[in-house]
């Protein structure tokens, strides 16, 4: 191999003193560096040339293969330098060795230089050359396109990386039947959320960017990726959320990104006392709709009276939106709302609140009539208290007379109590002078 060379060899050797050996490995790293110099200024020129041809793949496979090459290059005048190791030191094992090596090296290397042209390709896909007729792909299509590329890449770099190191290809099928049925059961899990992904990238359920929901579980969010294995959902509150691909199978999920129209569906409440501004007010409502810029004639509108609710005549006001963007469809909402309330007002009506009335007996007024007998009632007492010998016939009549008096006093919800104790006096007084007159007559 080294014959070729053996003149330059023979002159470093005599001119500067140094073994065989040693000036073979210098020669071998000189070479490389030239060969990496080259493949450089080759590869960064041809480059931009490739991209203003109409051919949209070819500086493609220049890109992808810039890094790896020159690593290969580097790794390659490596395993040279051990060659000249191994025939200075007389190494025989390494022989095969170092073959062995150098075809796994560029193996990995072309799996590099392929895995890097499939993301190179799904950028393409997605981003065609500017002034190229063909069309731009969506983001989840070419993502799922790059994946079951990358997979071929890796899987067909795989097989051949065991084939160089001597294993057969009827031991790779064997071990593929019965080894794979066991690293199956093994790796049930990875591989339903492997076909969850490959679900998610040919139904479309979602994709990248959507928000989404799921009514059944806690979940809602904009998805930011869909992995082989997993989704990532920023939610709202700006966390992330790893789902499991084969989670999606069991899962109901809204895609309020794919809606068309914002729905407005609002009750509201009159007083009772407005019934007969209902009529009015619910068309003035309608007419409001009908020309409100924000609106979408197209879908139905809908404002009538729909129930006699505990508190209040209910409405309901029944519309979609033109926008789908949330700001705006706030600031709709209330301009709408602001209106039905300024349509209220000009009915002469009001908006109703939860109320209730709470209905209270008034106190007893006390006539004239009974103000004087209760004047009587205090002279009685104290003319019975100062004066011991007068006429029993009149103190009786004027005892029957105050007593018949009094019967309505002690009727009256509101009497005092000290109303009551004369009252309670009067009568043991008066039930005394008629066993008096009673004697008498017998």
């Amino acid at each position: 191999m080294f014959d070729f060379f053996s003149p330059v060899m023979d002159w470093v050797q005599t001119t500067l003193g140094m073994p065989l050996w040693v000036a073979a490995i210098g020669l071998v790293v000189a070479l490389t560096l030239i060969v990496d110099l080259v493949s450089w200024v080759v590869i960064w020129r041809v480059g931009p040339l490739l991209e203003k041809t109409s051919n949209r793949w070819a500086d493609i496979l220049i890109k992808a293969l810039r890094r790896p090459l020159r690593l290969w290059i580097w790794l390659m005048g490596a395993t040279l330098c051990l060659t000249v190791v191994r025939y200075h030191w007389d190494i025989e094992w390494a022989e095969g060795h170092l073959a062995q090596a150098r075809a796994v090296i560029t193996l990995l290397l072309l799996a590099w230089a392929g895995l890097r042209a499939v993301k190179l390709l799904e950028k393409r896909l997605v981003f065609p050359p500017g002034g190229h007729r063909a069309k731009s792909m969506d983001a989840d299509t070419a993502s799922a396109v790059s994946k079951i590329l990358g997979a071929i890449v890796v899987v067909i770099i795989g097989l051949l990386i065991l084939s160089s190191l001597g294993v057969s290809p009827s031991g790779v099928a064997a071990f593929g039947g019965a080894g794979g049925l066991i690293i199956g059961f093994a790796a049930k899990d990875m591989l339903a959320n492997f076909l969850g992904g490959l679900m998610i990238h040919l139904d479309k359920p979602f994709r990248v960017g959507d928000w989404i929901k799921s009514p059944d579980r806690d979940i809602e969010g904009v998805v930011e990726d869909i992995g082989w294995r997993l989704t990532r959902i920023r939610t709202f509150a700006s966390r992330p959320i790893y789902i499991p691909n084969s989670a999606f199978s069991n899962l109901v999920l809204e895609n309020p990104s794919r809606m068309w129209n914002r729905r407005l569906f609002e009750t509201i409440r009159l007083r009772y006392t407005d019934i007969e501004r209902v009529t009015g007010i619910v068309k003035a409502i309608r007419s409001m709709l009908d020309a409100h810029d924000d609106v979408d004639a197209n879908e139905q509108i809908l404002v009538y009276f729909q129930s006699y609710g505990e508190h209040a005549l209910e409405l309901i006001v029944y519309a979609f939106a033109k926008t789908t963007d949330w700001a705006e469809f706030q600031t709709m909402k209330q301009d709408i709302l602001l209106r039905v309330y300024d349509i209220v007002r000009e009915h002469e009506a009001r908006l109703a609140l939860p109320a209730s009335e709470l209905h209270i007996a008034g106190p007893v007024a006390l006539t004239d009539e009974t103000n004087r007998d209760n004047v009587q009632d205090d002279a009685d007492n104290d003319s019975d208290a100062g004066s011991e010998n007068t006429d029993d016939d009149v103190q009786h009549e004027a005892s029957d007379n105050t007593h018949s008096r009094a019967a309505p006093d002690r009727e009256a919800p509101y009497t005092s109590s000290r109303q009551r104790s004369r009252n309670a006096g009067r009568g043991e007084v008066n039930d005394a002078s008629q066993d008096h007159d009673q004697e008498s007559d017998a």
